[in-house]
């Protein structure tokens, strides 16, 4: 099994996709289309979840799932 970081609501959405490329389809699935943006790539998941209206726990605990597989 892979070891991996807990992703959390202060990191990057492009840290997270650099590090974890699955993750991309976890943010298109929650409504997150401008991942490829360039102000995305900076902007912390904790930022985006709130301009778009989006529950962040729910949101991390598929990501996380995504990061162990």
């Amino acid at each position: 099994m892979k070891k991996s970081q807990k992703i959390t609501k202060e990191m990057t959405i492009g840290e997270v996709i650099k590090k974890y490329p699955r993750a991309i389809f976890v943010f298109m699935d929650y409504g997150l289309h401008c991942i490829s943006c360039p102000m995305a790539q900076g902007e912390s998941i904790e930022a985006a979840v709130k301009l778009h209206q989006i529950d962040l726990d729910k949101l991390l605990e598929d990501l996380n799932k995504v990061a162990k597989q």
